[in-house]
């Protein structure tokens, strides 16, 4: 799918415009017309150069292409991505750099990366490996390289920041295709990049997920959160989406076993097949969230040390424990019992 269409549809994405200042700010110091690319691109000089200014996510990667023009620089977004210093992401970076485990991190990526850019949305899905999707919302793919690229280069030098650890993807796939596949992406990423092709994925193997994070801060991360979700809440034309409603629900059914897409759209006022129509729109299903939100629950009931592990299993929904054990390990690698100890 080339472009999510979640209740987004119909808006005009924004982005905070920090890459194409990154690009205005390269363009000056080579003594190029910083401003005439701008302008090429339908932005005024001043708007760009103001922070707290957004521009449309298509217009961002307009300049982006029209500086690459400019700087004669095939690998704009690549190299613009190598050196920035990833402080500059904000609030989205410092909650990943507090979260507990890379898969935590990459979570919270998912959910409020869109604070920063609403034209590209980004899937983690932990599974026999751990894959990060990038999709373009209501914003035509086919137009860019460098803005992806960008992103591609930024995550992974965040996960590798916040693990402090030189972590290699085991695929990376993007959809724009290149006529030479640069030596310089092979050295920096550690694999080889499969351009052409269906998605735009970057692919760690599942025990990478694990990962502890150097700066984990339960407390801070629990601030950051929920300033990212004022943020969130403040983005103008922003309504609930389906899947936030739906994990609003989930827990009050868990324990009673009753955690199923057709009590759900009940509650919801909507029919089963409408809710999965739904959901699939904003790219995601019913049994990803369920999955998703246990696994979170988990590691959240597991910190609170008074909760027997089998009293947990039945807050999820699980009727073994078992069956608790079986799920934690697959989403973390290891045991209930293993995780609380670790969290000592």
């Amino acid at each position: 799918m080339g472009a999510a269409k979640a209740e987004t549809l119909g808006r005009i994405p924004r982005a905070t415009g920090g890459i194409a200042r990154l690009a205005c700010a390269r363009l000056r110091r080579e003594g190029k017309d910083a401003a005439g690319v701008l302008l090429r691109a339908g932005v005024l000089p001043e708007q760009a150069d103001d922070p707290n200014a957004r521009l449309e996510a298509r217009t961002q990667i307009k300049v982006l292409e029209f500086a690459s023009e400019e700087l004669q620089d095939d690998l704009l977004g690549f190299h613009l991505a190598r050196n920035f210093d990833l402080r500059e992401v904000g609030l989205v970076y410092y909650v990943m750099a507090s979260s507990e485990q890379l898969a935590d991190a990459l979570r919270n990526c998912e959910r409020y990366s869109q604070i920063n850019n609403e034209g590209v949305r980004l899937h983690f899905v932990l599974d026999r490996a751990a894959t990060i999707t990038l999709e373009y919302v209501n914003v035509d793919r086919r137009s860019d390289r460098h803005h992806l690229e960008f992103w591609l280069v930024t995550l992974v030098r965040i996960c590798r920041k916040v693990t402090d650890d030189r972590i290699a993807p085991l695929r990376l796939k993007v959809r724009h295709r290149r006529t030479d596949s640069s030596a310089e992406f092979k050295t920096f990423f550690g694999t080889d990049v499969a351009f052409g092709a269906d998605a735009d994925e970057i692919i760690f193997s599942a025990p990478t997920a694990s990962l502890p994070i150097v700066g984990r801060d339960t407390y801070l991360n629990k601030l950051l959160r929920r300033y990212a979700e004022q943020a969130l809440a403040s983005r103008p034309g922003r309504r609930a989406t389906v899947r936030s409603r739906v994990e609003r629900i989930l827990p009050q059914l868990l324990p009673h076993g009753r955690a199923n897409a057709s009590e759900v759209a009940h509650r919801l006022g909507i029919s089963s097949r409408t809710l999965s129509r739904k959901l699939r729109d904003e790219g995601i299903s019913f049994a990803e969230i369920l999955d998703d939100l246990r696994a979170a629950l988990a590691r959240r009931y597991l910190r609170e040390r008074e909760l027997p592990i089998s009293e947990i299993a039945w807050l999820l929904g699980y009727r073994e424990v078992s069956s608790l054990t079986h799920a934690f390990r697959r989403w973390t690698g290891k045991t209930p019992r293993q995780f609380r100890s670790s969290t000592r």
